[in-house]
């Protein structure tokens, strides 16, 4: 029997797509579903282009964490993994899922990480610094945004001339090859 894990999302899912993919014929693990807090969010048509199930929920179901508790483990989920997921995890989801919840950031933590550090924001904040490097922080989520245990880094080199695009698209295509392969690795164990 496969172990299922859910993907959290808020915006357009290409991290969401790529794990789907690489896990599509994985012999112990599969994507059950998505589950957003943006009804919009491109993230949904994006999966349920590639044959799994999307929701949406409220972002007050997410504050009181017991609504998505509840789906999670009535569906059997064992392992959550945040794809671009705005929201801070509350505290029901954490004591319902302890140490199988992991988040990736595009930076190299505890650099540029916190609240309101994400997207575009974290790639200007590291040119603003002139950063000769960059790159991406996989950890496990706890109470505090960006400060769970680190489980991967993985690093890109900036360019002096190198703008925000260009370093946010570095930093996906670290997100893009080693995302995969470390949810097998957390989950797959």
């Amino acid at each position: 029997m496969k172990r299922k894990l859910v993907i959290f999302a808020s915006g357009s899912g290409s991290n969401a797509e790529k794990i789907i993919e690489y896990l599509s014929n994985h012999p112990t693990l599969e994507i059950s579903c998505v589950l957003s807090n943006k009804s919009d969010a491109y993230v949904l048509e994006r999966v349920r282009e590639l044959g799994v199930e999307s929701y949406y929920f409220p972002k007050s179901d997410f504050d009181l964490g017991i609504p998505i508790v509840d789906f999670l483990q009535n569906r059997g989920i064992e392992g959550i993994i945040l794809a671009g997921f705005l929201l801070k995890v509350s505290q029901p989801i954490l004591q319902a899922f302890p140490q199988k919840i992991i988040n990736i950031h595009p930076a190299l933590l505890p650099k540029y990480g916190g609240k309101g550090m994400y997207g575009h924001f974290v790639h200007e904040a590291v040119k603003a610094a002139g950063e000769r490097e960059s790159g991406i922080t996989i950890h496990y989520v706890n109470e505090h945004y960006d400060e769970g245990n680190i489980i991967f880094q993985a690093k890109c080199s900036l360019d002096a001339d190198d703008g925000p695009e260009e370093i946010a698209r570095k930093v996906q295509k670290l997100e893009h090859t080693y995302f995969p392969r470390v949810v097998e690795k957390v989950f797959g164990k």
